[in-house]
């Protein structure tokens, strides 16, 4: 199985630091590589993998801030769908844009949803539905307006945390700075509580920072130590009395929830977005809805076994668990294909097949294209039923209606897209010379 795996270029995969999806995609290639999966991982050029890396973006666009993001973006994407045909499947973790790319291979293409940034991206994935494969990362972030192939759980590499059975008395803060996160509500939870409260992450929203959380921190009751690798971040997490999660809005998932209580440190988070999917209310940590009940938790986290926290992550959001799940959606969506000739783009049925010559039937969906390759010992035939094809052969294109008949004979390859509003429709005759 060839695999492409389309990595975000904010960051560097692995991240040095913060960098959530580059994270995942790095843990899902290194775990799809040791499994005997061929994986070509596109990311910036300064990435770190054991399988093939393929880069033109030179470093992340936040760690470099010379790189217009929108310039390296479309040429990070397009490197990948220009060669697309070359894999067995596309795995697009790099949000909504490269989905507007999928028209250019008939590679089958599967999307993780990492989150929804604004309802205004909902439309570019309404168009590609049911022409890509969806995956979510937990069911509270579905959307009732797309079909999912599967909703997969992110998983952590548990090496990376060690388990502590004995905790400080800090309270933790641990995930970018922004309003969203509630970096403002985990200092006053952590004053109501009398605990101390460290801070540790990258400052989003500056002027957030600067008007709510900079004004509180005073080396003492509160501390800001900045963003964490992640030595400082396994002790952070492992060494806190609880994680404070007080989010303001519908959270995806929550990475460094599953990593606190990796190390057995259990979470106090209000109840939004996956938090119920993530956190085992009362095992795990607390569910609250404000931060008068968080404080109030903060004296019952002695009642959380650490070691359960632990087996919590464990079963649930290990790497290998991750890394399976997705094998299997792999594996769906190649037999879907093979044994029905199926995919996004449409489907083929074998009408008659001898020695000399065979009979297909194709149906291709609007906005979609795939690659026909030629055969030095086979002549080929296109009959359009219904529509109108746009062929790409030897530099030139050409358009095709109804009753038209092609002739693409042995030519290395061509393209044929429909770039109309109705599926098109039709007969690809192959005879043997």
């Amino acid at each position: 199985m060839r695999v492409a795996m389309l990595s975000p270029i904010a960051w560097r995969t692995p991240p040095r630091h913060y960098g959530p999806w580059e994270n995942v995609v790095s843990i899902l290639t290194e775990g799809l590589l040791v499994r005997g999966v061929d994986v070509t991982l596109f990311a910036t050029k300064d990435s770190v993998t054991s399988g093939r890396l393929v880069a033109v973006c030179p470093r992340g666009y936040e760690e470099d801030k010379e790189i217009d993001p929108k310039v390296w973006e479309c040429l990070h994407i397009s490197e990948l769908f220009e060669q697309g045909d070359r894999f067995d499947l596309i795995h697009n973790h790099f949000d909504f844009l490269p989905l507007t790319y999928t028209g250019m291979t008939s590679t089958p293409v599967v999307t993780t949803i990492h989150g929804f940034s604004s309802p205004k991206i909902l439309p570019v994935y309404k168009k590609y539905n049911r022409k890509v494969y969806y995956v979510a990362i937990s069911n509270a972030d579905r959307s009732p307006e797309l079909d999912y192939i599967a909703t997969i759980h992110h998983g952590i590499d548990l090496s990376l945390f060690t388990f502590n059975p004995d905790p400080g008395s800090y309270l933790l803060f641990f995930g970018r700075i922004h309003p969203d996160k509630g970096t403002r509500e985990a200092i006053d939870i952590a004053r109501l509580a009398g605990r101390p409260l460290i801070i540790a992450g990258i400052v989003q929203d500056r002027d957030y920072f600067a008007r709510e959380v900079e004004p509180a921190v005073d080396g003492t009751q509160v501390r800001y130590v900045g963003s964490a690798d992640p030595s400082r971040r396994n002790e952070l997490l492992g060494r806190a009395w609880a994680l404070l999660h007080p989010i303001r809005f519908e959270e995806p998932f929550g990475l460094s929830v599953v990593e606190a209580m990796a190390c057995g440190t259990p979470v106090i988070a209000f109840n939004r977005g996956s938090m119920a999917e993530v956190i085992d209310s009362g095992k795990t940590g607390f569910l609250v809805s404000s931060v008068e009940e968080a404080a109030e938790k903060v004296s019952r986290v002695r009642e959380i076994d650490r070691q359960a926290c632990r087996r919590w992550v464990e079963t649930r959001f290990s790497a290998d668990r991750m890394v399976e799940s997705y094998l299997s959606v792999y594996e769906k969506i190649l037999a879907d294909r093979s044994g029905s000739g199926r995919g996004p783009w449409g489907h083929v049925h074998v009408m008659e097949e001898a020695s000399d010559y065979k009979l297909n039937k194709r149906l291709l969906h609007p906005g979609s294209r795939i690659a026909l390759e030629g055969s030095p010992d086979r002549h080929r035939r296109l009959i359009i039923l219904q529509g109108e094809a746009l062929i790409e052969r030897n530099g030139s294109e050409l358009r095709a209606c109804r009753g038209e008949v092609i002739t693409v004979g042995r030519e290395a390859a061509c393209r044929l897209a429909n770039t109309a509003q109705e599926d098109l429709v039709f007969l690809e005759l192959e005879t043997a010379l």
